[in-house]
């Protein structure tokens, strides 16, 4: 099987992974209002959130062995298929425990996706060519973001929310019938020779705490620019959706630049210390936003562009200090540090927020961001 970035198996990896994040990204808006007008108020429509990724992340702890034991490309259909047939059931019923539940089932499905998604990445592409690979299937995850995350409310304009449940429904079931063409690897298999061949665990890898750190640190900046920016800078109506615009280009432009200077240079891992130093500039940026509304775009794009540069570079790290037997626990370490430090932005900077001020947060959080910088390059070195 051909194992380039031109291969099929590897651009159907690709449109699955588009539209699984298609179905997921839109309805990320959509829910937390569904419930709020079903009368569930505020803090119920943020726990639709938090149960969705509270459970993502705890089935991502348990994927690499259903990788080993069941194979890659079975758990990415089942996950895309548990993200996506139970959504159109949130059309019966706006009461906020059913929905909680709908939400664990779909926080299941994308732990399972997720893990499985970028795991394959390394399986379907040679290892010199894992920067490239990896910033394409970023684009794949987040062209549907940045376009699904803003329309979603527009979406239920012209739809109605039975509408969008449906289509967000439909598109992750569409991804897994994608899958089926994928010829991948179905598990890991030890080379030739090696001593223990069926017992993988014994010949584990510690995986560096460098890009997990970077990733922690930068999505953590991420999640809270995303979360309160609206909040951070109430009047203005224009810079606010152009900030939310310019954070998920930023991470798709960092991408790109990271996956050809990674795959040029051969040593995964230089890029990380840029790229939380950049987020930390950037979040400067965002804490002068009330004096200046301008500065919250340009602070959000290079938020943005650092984590790119970071969750490139992390993935690549990961994948080679992991190795082809491990690149599943590879997959859940990245996920797990970006969709934990994505809660930790949104729980954390509002603790920090309500008593002190959006100054104060994004400020502390620029900090933490600055202290991580010489601590992962020497971690990266």
């Amino acid at each position: 099987m051909p194992r380039s970035l031109s291969s099929l198996p590897f651009r159907l990896l690709l449109a699955s992974t588009a539209l699984a994040f298609g179905g997921y990204a839109l309805l990320l808006p959509v829910v937390p209002l569904w419930v709020a007008r079903g009368g569930s108020g505020e803090f119920g429509a943020g726990l639709t959130t938090g149960v969705l990724m509270a459970v993502t992340v705890g089935t991502q702890l348990l994927v690499p062995a259903l990788l080993r034991r069941v194979g890659h490309r079975p758990v990415l259909v089942a996950g895309s298929l548990l993200l996506g047939l139970p959504t159109p059931l949130l059309a019966l019923t706006a009461d906020l425990g059913p929905v909680l539940g709908i939400s664990a089932l779909r926080g299941i499905g994308f732990g399972m996706a997720t893990v499985a998604g970028s795991a394959l990445v390394a399986e379907l592409v040679e290892p010199s060519a894992h920067g490239r690979a990896s910033a394409r299937y970023g684009y794949a995850v987040g062209l549907p973001q940045l376009l699904f995350l803003p329309a979603g409310v527009a979406v239920v304009d012209a739809l109605g929310f039975t509408g969008v449940f449906l289509l967000a429904g439909v598109t992750p079931v569409a991804g897994a019938l994608v899958v089926a063409f994928v010829r991948g690897p179905r598990r890991a298999v030890p080379p030739p020779g090696a001593g223990g061949a069926g017992h993988p665990r014994e010949r584990r890898r510690r995986l560096p705490a460098a890009p997990v750190l970077a990733m922690l640190g930068c999505s953590t900046a991420q999640g809270g620019v995303i979360t309160f920016a609206p909040l951070a800078v109430p009047g203005a109506t224009v810079a606010v959706p152009a900030a939310l615009f310019a954070t998920a280009l930023g991470a798709l432009l960092g991408r790109g630049v990271a996956g050809t200077l990674t795959d040029r240079t051969g040593r995964p891992g230089t890029l990380l210390p840029v790229g939380t130093l950049c987020a930390a500039v950037g979040l400067l940026g965002v804490l002068a936003a009330p004096w200046a509304s301008g500065l919250l775009v340009a602070g959000a794009l290079v938020v943005g562009a650092g984590f790119g540069l970071v969750q490139n570079d992390a993935m690549v790290a990961l994948f080679a200090a992991a190795g082809p037997l491990h690149y599943g626990a590879a997959s859940a370490a990245w996920n797990i540090a970006y969709d934990a430090g994505t809660g930790l932005g949104a729980t954390g900077l509002g603790a920090i927020a309500e008593p002190f001020g959006f100054a104060a947060a994004f400020g502390a959080t620029a900090a933490v961001l600055l202290l991580l910088t010489p601590a992962v390059r020497r971690r990266s070195a």
